[in-house]
């Protein structure tokens, strides 16, 4: 399956028939208000997949300055508002029913832009046309979420699989600039699960990760200790900064020496 044809969503998520009602009517208010917005989550999974599991879940991205417009939006029409984080979600509430307005990821590393707009890929939902996740930021998006709860590894090696084509590697190594060892471990585990489809990742992509690493083995560690696990895992991380001396992704650390102390 590529992007191009993508297909009418099932109805196997099977919500409640409350939620299925309230999610209808949210995504047409959505399409109503000319916001732009893009599925996310499971449905864009599936969409590029084929793997259809349960999901109670409305993901519904978006740039960080419609967010508020989108809240806006829905609290004029008599709905519920939280901005549970200011740093990338929000929430619109109808009593206990909610969908999830992401506007950049949970550690704060991957914002939505105006790049994940470019894509074209669309399907139906509850009735309604909406625009998914363009299979590049889909994978990047995906990429971080790496805890003792949750690992969307599989989804990450998944999506390489079936939408090898339709991803944009050269986006996707910018994205991942900062982060492209991580990058790599994603393609190495590609490359395990399936090793007669390693092709489906470039060879000039390979080539540029694996030299960098080449290189880096060479080079001294830096002199501040640097814990960069919290954007995996808030959680599964914190020792490491409250008593082990290494410094959060932002804020000052320890300076480890590396030459003689007289």
């Amino acid at each position: 399956m590529t992007s191009a044809n993508l297909p009418i969503m099932p109805a196997v998520f099977e919500p409640p028939p409350e939620a299925e009602a309230f999610f209808a009517t949210c995504l047409g208010l959505l399409a109503e208000s000319q916001i732009p917005f893009l599925l996310s989550g499971t449905y864009a999974v599936s969409a590029y997949t084929g793997i259809v599991r349960p999901t109670k879940d409305l993901d519904v991205f978006c740039k960080a300055g419609d967010y508020p417009k989108i809240l806006a939006y829905f609290q004029a029409r008599g709905y519920a508002t939280e901005v549970e984080d200011e740093r990338w979600i929000a929430k619109v509430r109808q009593d206990k029913l909610f969908f999830d307005v992401i506007f950049n990821m949970s550690n704060a590393t991957m914002p939505v832009t105006d790049d994940w707009f470019t894509g074209d890929e669309k399907i139906e939902v509850y009735g309604v046309e909406a625009k998914i996740t363009p299979p590049t930021e889909l994978v990047w998006s995906k990429m971080f979420i790496q805890d003792r709860y949750r690992y969307d590894g599989a989804d990450v090696a998944h999506v390489i699989l079936r939408q090898r084509d339709a991803i944009d590697w050269i986006r996707l190594l910018r994205y991942m600039e900062p982060y492209w060892e991580v990058l790599l471990i994603h393609l190495l585990n590609f490359r395990f699960i399936y090793p007669t489809e390693r092709d489906a990742v470039p060879r000039w992509v390979m080539e540029e990760l694996t030299g960098r690493l080449a290189a880096q083995v060479s080079l001294p560690p830096a002199r501040v200790k640097v814990c960069r696990g919290r954007l995996f895992s808030p959680r599964d991380y914190v020792i490491d900064i409250t008593e082990w001396g290494f410094a959060d992704v932002v804020g000052k650390g320890l300076e480890e020496r590396h030459d003689p102390i007289p």
